[in-house]
């Protein structure tokens, strides 16, 4: 799409009339390398809960990640149990994975304060790196797709029907 679809020529700017196509296979390794990360991250809070303050530390750390991953591999399942599907399908199965991980991470906070005890500060410490981990991992992805995008030209929006891997 060049220049002469601009303002002056009648029409809306390129820039409004470009779209990026997703690469579902990256996006799928995306999500699963977040929960992997995640487990990592977790792992890594357990232990330091458990240098710094002992076991049940080290268990609440360990379960306030593991609400983290889990609600984490729900959305990644939901989101990409498909490997062919329309824009509109992804993003309905986007925002349905969405609605099961903040379902998840509540029902199994509240499932957890009820039914074990724990250290609050070190299961909501372990919740948050999960959280960290899960924000780095989306911010590199913007970057680095931005910076590759640069040296792409862009696709019209009628070009751009599907997600496909």
């Amino acid at each position: 799409m060049g220049p002469e679809c601009g303002p002056a020529r009648g029409g809306t700017p390129a820039s409004e009339n470009s779209v990026i196509v997703i690469d579902l296979p990256q996006a799928r390794r995306l999500a699963f390398g977040v929960v992997l990360g995640q487990v990592a991250a977790t792992l890594l809070a357990g232990l330091l809960a458990w240098a710094i303050s002992g076991r049940l530390a080290a268990f609440s750390a360990l379960l306030g990640g593991g609400i983290g991953v889990a609600a984490s591999l729900i959305l990644a399942l939901a989101g990409f149990r498909r490997r062919e599907m329309s824009a509109e399908r992804a993003l309905r199965a986007f925002m349905g994975g969405e609605a099961l991980k903040l379902v998840a991470v509540i029902g199994l906070f509240v499932a957890t304060f009820e039914w074990v005890k724990v250290a609050p500060l070190a299961m909501f410490a372990a919740f948050v790196a999960t959280f960290i981990v899960y924000w780095l991992a989306l911010a590199g992805a913007l970057w680095f797709g931005a910076r590759s995008r640069g040296r792409q030209q862009p696709v019209s929006a009628d070009a751009a029907h599907t997600v496909k891997d």
